[in-house]
């Protein structure tokens, strides 16, 4: 009974081991000192708006990744900018882009594509 308790939730609301391991990374990153706590805050935030990933696995992973980029960086002592270089949002876009995936902009473009195929055959 549990079992299917589980599964039921999880088809609402995605699987719980993502969420778990995002919950971690989310906790190393709230755990990290300052500055690099307020770089890594907005890095992520930019990240999460800019990348527009639909994928659990590939948003999990990416995560994990920048908690340990930033968890290195405060260990290493390595300045802000150098981690994120002089251009921090291409930084970010080309971090995103590395990733791969699925984005939200791809259903959009199919759903734009596949509208005007329907419109384009109604006139013939």
């Amino acid at each position: 009974m549990a079992e299917q308790w589980k599964k039921w939730i999880e088809v609402v609301t995605g699987p719980l081991e993502q969420k778990k391991v995002y919950r971690q990374a989310k906790a190393r990153i709230d755990a990290l000192p300052e500055p690099y706590l307020s770089a890594a805050t907005a890095f992520n935030r930019y990240v999460t708006y800019c990348g527009g990933l639909t994928d659990g696995d590939t948003i999990v992973q990416m995560w994990v990744d920048l908690a340990d980029m930033w968890e290195r960086a405060a260990l290493d002592g390595t300045l802000v900018r150098e981690v994120v270089t002089d251009d921090p949002v291409e930084f970010a876009e080309s971090y995103v882009d590395a990733y791969g995936g699925k984005r939200w902009i791809d259903k959009e473009r199919e759903r734009l594509t596949t509208a005007i195929e329907k419109a384009e055959g109604a006139q013939s």
